[in-house]
C-alpha cells in the first residue's frame, strides 16, 4: 500500500537522521535525543552497537539486551532495511534499523520500532468510508437514473399512446410535454402534425360532403325531369323541348362540376404541370375580355381594358387565362345590369398587376376571409341561380400560386369588388 511505503521512507529518512546526528552527541545527550524523537514520530527508538546489544532504549527496558532480529543483523552489515511483523499482544509494527557508520566502519545501529495498528486502523476507516461513498453514489446514480427514465419515458409512452389513437383513427391527438429539450420539440412536432391531419380530414369530410350535394343537385333535377316525361303519356314537344333544354342545362353544370374536381386533384396531386413561354399579357387579356363581351353586353354591362405599356413575362397562358376567366366571369355575373367592369394592367416593382374591379353586389366583410375555400359561396340560393359551383375562385388562387404569385380581394357590400392578381416579372424556380 502507498500509504505503508510512504511510511517506511519517513521511518528510513528519520533513522538516517538519528545515525548521523549520535555521532557527535554524548551519552546524556543521546539519551535526550532519542526520546524527543521518539514522541515526534511516536515510535520506539533504541541504540546498538556492534554486537547487537541495546546501548539506549527511548522506553528504558531493552537496556543491556542483546537483539537478534534480522533487520539488526542486515544493519550491522552496512545495509538500512525495513520490514514489517505481526506480533501477538501487540499487532502488526514495522522495523527499521539504519547503519552508524564512521570512516567506512559499523559501530553500531538505530533500531526504529513503529506500530502500524492506527496506520491500518486509519485505512480501514478510509476503506469503509470509500465504500459507504460508493454505495451511496450507487443509490443516487440509481435513483437519478430512475427519476431519469421515468422523465424520458413518460413523453414517449404518451407519443406511444398518441400515434395508436391516431392509428386507430381518432386523429385529434394532442401530447402535453413539459420542459426545452428534444422530446419536447417531438411532442410539439407531433402536435402540429396531429392538428394538421385533423384538418386535412375535416377539409376532406367536408370536401367529400360539399361534392355529393353539388352532384345530386343536378342528377336530382335531371332525375326529376325524366320522369316526368316517362309518366305522361301526351306531352306537347314544346314541353319535350323545354324539359329537355333544363336536362341539358344540368348536364353541363355536371361537366363543369367535374371539370373542375378534376383540375383541383391535379393540383393537390402536383399533376397540374405548368408549360411557360412568353406571353405579352396585354394580348392575353384582349383576348380574354373579347370572348367575355357577349356575357356582359346581355346586362348591359360595359368592360374596359386600361393599360399604359406593353408586358411581356414568362407564363403558362392557358393555366392563367383559366385563372383571369373565373376572376372576370364573376365580376360580370355578380354586377347588376347597367354595371361597370374595369381590367387594368401595370408594373408594380418586380411585379405585373392585374386589376378587376366591378361595381356590383360587393362581398361581406365576414365572407372575404373565405371566398378561396372550396365550394363555398357567399349567397348559396344567388350562386345557384347563376350556375355557381364556388369553385373557381380556389381553382384561380392555386394557379396563380403555382406561377408564385399572389391574389388579393377587398369589397364592400353594394359598391363593388376589387381583386388584385400579382405576378413576378422573374420565374426563378418553376414547378
Amino acid at each position: 500500500m502507498n500509504y505503508i511505503n510512504e511510511k517506511k521512507v519517513n521511518l528510513l529518512s528519520q533513522g538516517n537522521i538519528i545515525a548521523d546526528r549520535i555521532v557527535s552527541y554524548n551519552s546524556n545527550e543521546i539519551d535526550n535525543l532519542l526520546k524527543k524523537y521518539s514522541k515526534e514520530i511516536k515510535s520506539r527508538i533504541m541504540l546498538l552497537d556492534e554486537k547487537g546489544i541495546v546501548i539506549n532504549d527511548s522506553y528504558d527496558v531493552l537496556n543491556g539486551t542483546k537483539l537478534e532480529h534480522w533487520e539488526v543483523v542486515e544493519a550491522l552489515k552496512g545495509k538500512s532495511v525495513a520490514r514489517e511483523h505481526e506480533l501477538e499482544g501487540y499487532g502488526r509494527v514495522m522495523y527499521v534499523t539504519v547503519p552508524i557508520i564512521l570512516n567506512n566502519k559499523v559501530y553500531g545501529s538505530v533500531f526504529i520500532s513503529f506500530s502500524l495498528e492506527e496506520v491500518y486502523n486509519n485505512v480501514n476507516k478510509i476503506m469503509r468510508n470509500y465504500f459507504l461513498l460508493a454505495m451511496l453514489c450507487i443509490v443516487i446514480t440509481g435513483f437519478i437514473s430512475f427519476i431519469f427514465a421515468h422523465v424520458i419515458s413518460t413523453p414517449i409512452e404518451k407519443l406511444t399512446e398518441g400515434i395508436k389513437k391516431m392509428y386507430q383513427g381518432n386523429l385529434e391527438q394532442k401530447v402535453e410535454v413539459i420542459g426545452n429539450d428534444e422530446l419536447t420539440n417531438l411532442a410539439h412536432a407531433f402536435n402540429m402534425m396531429s392538428t394538421k391531419l385533423f384538418q386535412v380530414d375535416q377539409q376532406r369530410k367536408e370536401f367529400v360532403a360539399n361534392v355529393s350535394h353539388e352532384l345530386r343537385t343536378p342528377l336530382s333535377a335531371i332525375k326529376l325531369l325524366s320522369e316526368s316525361l316517362m309518366y305522361e303519356e301526351k306531352t306537347a314537344v314544346e314541353t319535350y323541348r323545354e324539359f329537355l333544354k333544363d336536362i341539358v342545362l344540368e348536364v353541363n353544370r355536371l361537366d363543369k362540376i367535374i371539370e373542375s374536381l378534376l383540375a383541383l386533384v391535379d393540383i393537390d396531386k402536383g399533376k397540374l404541370e405548368l408549360n411557360y413561354e412568353i406571353t405579352y399579357v396585354n394580348y392575353l387579356l384582349e383576348k380574354l375580355i373579347h370572348s367575355l363581351k357577349p356575357i356582359a353586353e346581355q346586362k348591359k354591362i360595359s368592360i374596359d381594358f386600361i393599360c399604359s405599356e406593353k408586358i411581356q413575362i414568362e407564363l403558362d397562358r392557358i393555366k392563367i387565362q383559366q385563372a383571369l376567366t373565373n376572376i372576370i366571369h364573376n365580376a360580370i355575373k355578380y354586377t347588376p345590369e347597367g354595371g361597370k367592369v374595369d381590367i387594368l394592367l401595370y408594373s408594380e416593382n418586380d411585379s405585373v398587376t392585374i386589376k378587376v374591379k366591378d361595381n356590383g353586389i360587393g362581398i361581406p366583410k365576414e365572407s372575404l376571409p373565405h371566398i378561396f375555400e372550396r365550394f363555398y359561396r357567399v349567397d348559396k340560393a344567388r350562386a345557384r341561380s347563376t350556375g355557381g359551383t364556388g369553385l373557381g375562385l380556389s381553382i384561380s388562387k392555386q394557379i396563380i400560386e403555382l406561377h408564385q404569385g399572389e391574389i388579393e380581394v377587398t369589397s364592400e357590400v353594394d359598391r363593388g369588388t376589387v381583386f388584385y392578381v400579382r405576378l413576378p416579372k422573374n420565374i426563378s424556380i418553376r414547378s
